[in-house]
């Protein structure tokens, strides 16, 4: 008997574009545009997460990147600039999660350089699986949970305000453009001319214990926790201040720093090495928890796809079902994750002396961890962004998870059990760095009247295009600067902080070396908050404590969450003067937050190149443009410009004009 498909009962977000529109998306131009973009924001981020130990999320920039781009031709439309940011944002999404891993096959020793091709293997693999698990996750977090998606929302309200024509949206266009030059002249100045520090930091000494506090003078930040609220924004904060107002201090009266450190260094050096496995701990816990959660809409997700794959419709013309809801069919997406599956199988069979269980072993792990922490890195990018996604956290799980199979495998002082272990945690590190940024675009395709098969597609082309240029430009950045600790010939590297922490840790289970009393706490803490939790669903209380959220908090470092913090309150504040309206779609504030967040990701990603080109010419090494060697105020007049940011925000948020009234759909100029 035939079963009909049916849509989602839940109440849904109206498209831009229709389902009953049919307009040109992959088109010859978006696809150049798309591995052009992909491969500069791959090249440019890894820099990035080496230096810094962190990415810039490239869905807003390369959403205007393609905008400017497409309106130079003839016939161009809001899907084309979607296809593009999609792939676009895939080719930097997969740097993070090699850069997080990959080095630390460098540092243990294992390489003495860069692999071409199994790193290639070992990255396209994690991509393309992070592709593949959003096909059922799409369903299950956009249109079931309906998760907020910061990020994905705020690409679609630049993609919109690309396709607006009257005099109102003219002046739409303008709010974004002014925020996005104010929020690239705030990092320009902060990295650029280095008129002042990222951050304002300080610390308390009270006997032994240090009570920290600081604010990272950030935008983008304000941006986030406006877009993503004040009950959010609490919450991640309050799991920062668990950690660094709590725990930080009673560890330290317990356990004394070392007499050479004092004030923030000892606080930076106490949450680093020992606070930050508790929340490692937290995060694991809630990673579970929260797939528990979602079981029921993922088991519907899976139930619909195979019910289409019965019926046939995937195969051939998927009548009756809308555009916008036709994902990759389950052929494509089974036969992709055993295509995929095959060359991990060889490789991790070969490091375990051509054991064939043992290597079918590691390979089961990586898929299922794999499947798992997308689904958790989705469901994170759905509630705080995935700019601020624990990916790293979640790979760690992972690492510790394959260093003790392989410990039972292997025993102890096997040179290629920890290689094995960061070859596992590489792959699920993509996967997961896939997961939340795939679905913050599938977000935005859900919002703007996308097709989600067209957009799954071109996540693909975007991860093999970061795959194919990321060797190359991490050989050239280890030849440049070194990697790791500082040498005689590179007194001055690259110290790739999440790579050198995953070395640690596969070296550490093997040297049985890790605080895994602080691993117990931290899974303690995280079993408390879901009680806590749980308790205030209940009560049907207006603020509610997401186990990951906290955990996020706990992980980050403090002054991270209290900058969201900040925007949060901003958000509470417009919404107290402008009863009845929501930040959401209708707040201007949303559209200036959204270029805060353009401009500072364009001039970071702009300001990371010269860097990243040195090696081909020498005279772009250093910082080219700053006017100090160091920042002579500190960060006080950074503190300054950020007050007028958020003053800028609130004025804009305060308009009477809405934006999303203003939007009409323009199919081609």
């Amino acid at each position: 008997m035939r079963r009909e498909y049916k849509a989602p009962t839940e109440p849904a977000d109206v498209p831009l574009v229709p389902p009953s529109v049919s307009l040109p998306e992959i088109t010859p131009k978006a696809v150049i545009l798309s591995v052009l973009l992909a491969a500069v924001l791959a090249g440019a981020n890894a820099y990035l997460g080496l230096f810094a130990g962190m990415t810039v999320s490239a869905s807003i920039p390369a959403a205007v990147v393609s905008m400017a781009v497409l309106r130079l031709f003839r016939q161009s439309n809001i899907l084309e600039n979607n296809i593009v940011q999609t792939a676009a944002s895939s080719g930097e999404a997969l740097a993070a999660g090699v850069i997080f891993t990959i080095p630390g096959l460098v540092l243990i020793g294992y390489w003495t350089s860069f692999d071409y091709w199994h790193t290639v293997t070992v990255s396209l693999v994690g991509g393309v699986l992070g592709v593949l698990f959003t096909i059922p996750l799409r369903r299950a977090l956009i249109v079931h949970a309906r998760l907020r998606f910061p990020e994905g929302v705020a690409t679609a309200e630049v993609l919109k305000v690309g396709t607006t024509a009257d005099a109102r949206a003219g002046g739409a266009v303008r709010l974004l453009l002014g925020a996005a030059a104010l929020g690239g002249g705030f990092k320009f100045a902060e990295g650029g001319f280095k008129l002042w520090s990222e951050s304002l930091e300080g610390a308390l000494q009270l006997g032994r214990s240090t009570f920290y506090g600081g604010l990272n003078l950030s935008p983008a930040l304000v941006a986030v926790g406006y877009i993503i609220g004040l009950n959010t924004a609490i919450v991640v904060c309050l799991g920062g201040a668990m950690g660094w107002l709590v725990l930080l201090p009673l560890y330290q009266a317990m356990v004394p720093t070392p007499d050479a450190l004092a004030g923030v260094a000892a606080a930076k050096a106490t949450w680093s090495g020992q606070i930050r496995y508790i929340g490692i701990g937290a995060m694991l816990v809630g990673g579970v928890w929260t797939l528990i959660q979602i079981r029921g809409p993922i088991l519907q997700s899976l139930q619909q796809l195979m019910t289409l794959y019965r019926t046939r419709d995937v195969l051939h013309s998927s009548e009756g079902i809308p555009r916008t809801e036709r994902d990759a069919g389950v052929v494509w997406l089974i036969g992709l994750t055993v295509a995929a599956l095959v060359p991990m199988l060889l490789l991790y069979r070969s490091l375990l002396g051509q054991s064939l269980l043992g290597g079918a072993g590691l390979t089961l792990l990586m898929v299922v961890a794999a499947f798992l922490f997308s689904a958790v890195a989705g469901y994170m990018a759905g509630l705080v962004g995935s700019s601020s996604n624990p990916v790293s956290g979640v790979t760690i799980a992972t690492i510790m998870c394959a260093s003790l199979l392989l410990l039972g495998i292997m025993g102890q002082g096997n040179p290629a059990g920890p290689a094995a272990a960061l070859l596992v945690g590489a792959v699920v590190c993509c996967a997961a760095a896939m997961g939340g940024d795939n679905l913050q675009d599938l977000k935005t395709g859900h919002l703007v009247g996308a097709t989600p098969w067209k957009q799954q597609v071109m996540q693909v082309i975007g991860v093999a295009t970061g795959a194919v240029v990321i060797v190359p430009v991490l050989s050239l950045l280890q030849a440049k600067y070194g990697i790791g600790d500082a040498t005689e010939a590179h007194p001055h590297p690259l110290t790739a902080p999440q790579a050198t922490l995953m070395a640690k840790l596969a070296n550490g289970v093997f040297g049985g070396s890790l605080p895994w009393h602080l691993l117990a706490i931290g899974m303690g803490l995280g079993v408390a908050v879901i009680l806590l939790d749980t308790r205030q669903a209940r009560r049907q209380a207006v603020l509610r404590f997401p186990v990951l959220a906290v955990a996020l908090g706990m992980y980050l470092p403090l002054k991270l969450s209290a900058t969201i913090l900040v925007g949060g309150l901003l958000a509470e504040y417009v919404r107290i003067r402008r009863p009845g309206v929501e930040v959401s779609t209708e707040d201007r504030g949303l559209l200036c937050a959204a270029g805060l967040v353009t401009g500072e990701a364009l001039v970071g990603i702009a300001l990371a190149l010269p860097i990243a080109l040195s090696s081909v010419w020498p005279s772009l090494a250093g910082d080219p443009f700053h006017l100090f060697a160091a920042p002579p105020w500190g960060g006080w007049p950074g503190l300054v410009a950020l007050v007028f940011v958020g003053w800028v925000l609130v004025r804009s948020a305060l308009s009477e004009a809405g934006v999303t009234k203003t939007v009409t759909m323009n199919g081609g100029r």
